[in-house]
């Protein structure tokens, strides 16, 4: 959901930088959980403040500048269980991270790895034998079959 950028002050607050389309996202979250891959620790979040197009927030246990300065670079997520649903026809990015894309001629063009933000539009990035950019827009994206593992594409083996 974003990353902390740095520390913000000298009582502890951290600077933190967005990554969903709306940036204060964060602010509906009572308490995030700050790390990398495996290594997650939770904080509560005792204030945050919008700060332009960033935020500035104190997490709990993080009382001066060291400790703020420690957490840089660190990612912040929150559980799933937290978010809300996604509205039809809307997905998480998570979700289709591992789908297979598959072209209306029933081939595998690979799995998506991950996804770009472009600002026009989302790209899938598929892997397969050869790497695909897939906007995903509805002109090149059909159904997406979470449950099976699939998504349906418009889109060549050679493009």
């Amino acid at each position: 959901m974003g990353r902390i950028a740095a520390p913000f002050g000298v009582k502890g607050w951290v600077k933190v930088q967005p990554y969903s389309e709306d940036p204060d996202a964060l602010m509906d979250f009572e308490s995030w959980c700050v790390g990398r891959g495996a290594q997650q620790v939770q904080y509560t979040v005792e204030a945050i403040q919008d700060h332009g197009n960033a935020l500035v927030a104190k997490l709990a246990g993080i009382d001066d500048r060291d400790a703020a300065y420690a957490l840089r670079g660190q990612e912040i997520s929150v559980a799933r269980s937290d978010l809300p649903p996604p509205e039809e026809n809307e997905f998480y990015w998570s979700d289709l991270v591992g789908l297979a894309a598959v072209n209306r001629d029933g081939i595998e063009l690979g799995t998506v790895t991950s996804l770009l933000e472009t600002g026009a539009h989302d790209v899938l990035v598929v892997q397969g034998k050869r790497e695909h950019l897939i906007p995903f827009v509805a002109a090149f994206v059909g159904r997406v079959d979470l449950a099976g593992g699939t998504i349906e594409v418009d889109w060549g083996e050679d493009w």
